[in-house]
């Protein structure tokens, strides 16, 4: 995510210090740092915010809360807007809203009248263009900077362009139907699925955004815009993701809700952007309509100072464990050596005691915990049996020429179907590794020009599940040998491990470069063999050719027909087909000469 370091100091009363100490800050306690880039006066840094923490922190006031925690300095609260309660209160009449799909956590609607679109402030348009934005209207600005500032997506709407009844509107929060379509704010129409979820207008019973990805054309803002319905939101992450990958469709707004934002950010986003637009545009704030069906309860986590320092392995005092939880902004009480931590709304990841341990570790550094060498092992260490008979059949099989292949463990038949299978063709988990293994040989018998062999031999380890068991078999098959599998077992190892070695081949190093096929039949006298053709062929082919194989011969009167696979390649460029071409015609004349007749 871009953070802008001028953004960033709005949180702070004094002033950060340098760009490259908050990047090496940022980088040992929270975040890596991608990249910092000189936009005008400001420094842009590209955090690469962990998904672990994408619930809080691909936001400024995210990232201005590590900080602060981190380096000790403590944030404006006039700056901060989590620090003041939202007062959304007011109600109005003017909208209704209706959740139909529980997938739709938490739905704010705000309506403001009045209002006057025009341009942005210069200082608000450099702030979105430090990270890449660009500057679209007042009204539009304000729903995009109080997201990069807060987190959470907003979006707002043409009242005007709603369907109105009765003086009102209203907003329906549901599954897309099959075949319906938007066209969104970029211009082009999506089909949606049913699997997607859509902001529609109620009265006209007609889709207006995509739920937490996009807005939809038909009520966009425009320089008419008088009246606007601001919605502030939650909806479920995994829906979201899925709609966004579907339609190819990934936002700034789809990329949080993915992350799995928590509900109650979304009043605070609510209240900034009321502010915001009232002071760009005017306006009046007519109120609220707060579809929350699910409130977010406060949750607690406990640990013990024992355990904190028994899993880190060093001695902290109370006094360093209670100042971070201190400097991290949570809430805690402590009793018996026992802290019971209430986190903060925005920070979802904290579940477990060691949730909190790695907050007290990482804030005051990784470097407080010493290194200590392993102790030494106690007797041989334990080998997994089906790891040594895998690696010990596997070296083998190499030895004596088969090449391994891994095929899927999805197939058209079986004893266990997959319950959330990837397609139609194949829902069971194999049984076998026959199937697999005849068809990786069909595919590549075709090819053993490229690969420079004489047979094609594979063979596969792997799991299949058959007679209600997860059972771990090796299976080999060649162009000579059917397919044939069997348990694998340290005996089964050994077995292979004992086979004589066969007319070891000289392995060469092959070429990145295309190869180029071509084929030359001749009748030759009886009693000429087909090496005598070879030798001809290859001392006049030039350095290009690197494989001769005789693929088809048989006798009629008198005279014998050979037909040759050609196989050219160059170690140091792709060849033309008139290099080859002048290969081929060299060839040529010289089995002529030796009055051999070519086909």
């Amino acid at each position: 995510m871009k953070i802008s370091r001028n953004w960033l100091q709005n949180f702070f009363v004094e002033t950060l210090p340098e760009t490259e100490v908050l990047s090496d800050a940022l980088t040992l306690h929270a975040f890596e740092i991608d990249g910092v880039e000189r936009i005008g006066n400001d420094d842009v840094l590209d955090v690469k915010v962990t998904p672990n923490r994408g619930h809080d922190c691909l936001s400024h006031r995210g990232i201005a809360a590590e900080v602060s925690a981190i380096l000790k300095l403590p944030m404006s609260s006039e700056k901060d807007p989590f620090a003041k309660t939202p007062n959304l209160s007011k109600g109005t009449s003017e909208v209704s809203v209706t959740l139909e799909t529980p997938l739709a956590h938490r739905y704010i609607a705000g309506i403001m009248r009045g209002v006057t679109v025009g341009p942005s402030p210069e200082w608000l348009q450099t702030a979105l263009e430090a990270l890449g934005q660009r500057s679209i209207n007042n009204i539009v600005d304000a729903t995009n900077l109080v997201m990069f500032n807060t987190g959470q997506p907003l979006h707002a709407f043409d009242i005007a362009k709603l369907k109105m009844v009765d003086a009102g509107v209203a907003i329906s929060v549901r599954a897309a139907r099959a075949g319906e379509k938007i066209v969104a704010l970029d211009g082009k129409e999506y089909a949606l699925a049913d699997s997607m979820l859509v902001i529609a207008d109620g009265y006209a019973d007609a889709p207006i955004g995509i739920a937490g990805v996009k807005g939809g054309k038909a009520s966009e803002i425009d320089g008419g815009t008088v009246d606007i319905l601001i919605e502030s939101a939650n909806f479920h992450g995994v829906a979201v993701r899925k709609a966004a990958q579907a339609l190819k469709l990934r936002t700034d707004a789809s990329a949080r809700f993915e992350q799995v934002l928590s509900p109650e950010l979304a009043a605070y986003g609510m209240q900034q952007v009321v502010d915001l637009i009232t002071t760009l545009a005017g306006g009046e704030v007519i109120g609220f309509v707060d579809a929350y069906p699910s409130p977010q309860k406060p949750t607690t986590v406990s640990v013990s100072h024992e355990k904190i320092n028994h899993l880190l392995g060093i001695e902290l005092s109370r006094t360093e464990v209670t100042d971070t939880f201190a400097r991290l902004g949570f809430p805690y009480t402590e009793e018996d050596e026992v802290y019971t931590v209430t986190p903060p709304f925005q920070r979802l990841d904290l579940e477990i005691p060691e949730d909190l341990i790695e907050e007290v570790v990482r804030t005051i550094g990784y470097d407080r915990i010493p290194a200590v060498p392993l102790p030494p092992a106690e007797g041989p260490a334990a080998m997994h049996p089906h790891f040594y008979a895998a690696e010990k059949a596997r070296e083998a099989l190499v030895a004596h020429g088969y090449s391994e292949v891994f095929t899927s463990v999805f197939s058209e038949q079986g004893e266990r179907a997959v319950a959330n299978k990837l397609g139609g063709d194949r829902p069971y988990l194999r049984n076998s590794l026959l199937l697999g293994l005849e068809s990786a040989l069909a595919r590549n018998i075709p090819h053993k020009d490229l690969l420079g062999i004489k047979e094609v031999k594979l063979f596969e380890i792997g799991v299949v599940w058959s007679g209600g068991k997860e059972r771990m078999m090796v299976g080999t098959i060649s162009e000579k040998e059917k397919a044939k599998e069997e348990d694998l077992l340290p005996e089964v190892a050994n077995h292979y491990a004992s086979l004589p070695l066969s007319e070891t081949g000289r392995y060469e190093p092959f070429s990145k470069y295309p190869y180029i096929v071509r084929d030359i039949a001749l009748w030759v006298p009886a009693g000429i063999t087909d090496g005598e053709v070879r030798t001809i062929i290859a001392s006049h082919a030039g350095p290009l050719l690197v494989g001769v194989r005789l693929f088809d011969t048989f006798a009629k009167n008198e005279r014998i027909s050979y037909a040759f696979r050609l196989i050219f390649q160059s170690f140091e460029r792709t060849l033309t087909d008139t290099e080859v071409g002048e290969s081929m015609e060299r060839i040529s004349d010289a089995l002529k000469a030796e009055h051999f007749e070519i086909r």
